[in-house]
């Protein structure tokens, strides 16, 4: 009786666990092309300085 209890209580311990690392729950390809998707978003963006130079130069 105990083994079976013991057994029992292995089997659900072991549904627990999780094989993504990362806690978001997405896989490591996942995440790869996310910090892709950033990088190149990144590398596109435009600094908030450069928005208001470019605007006061149109305004004259």
């Amino acid at each position: 009786m105990k083994a079976a209890a013991a057994l029992v209580l292995l089997a659900l311990l072991g549904g627990c666990g999780s094989t993504a690392a990362d806690p978001s729950g997405v896989s490591a390809t996942e995440a790869s092309q996310l910090n892709d998707a950033a990088a190149m978003l990144d590398a596109n963006s435009v600094s908030a300085e450069a928005v208001g130079a470019n605007q006061a130069g149109e305004a004259k």
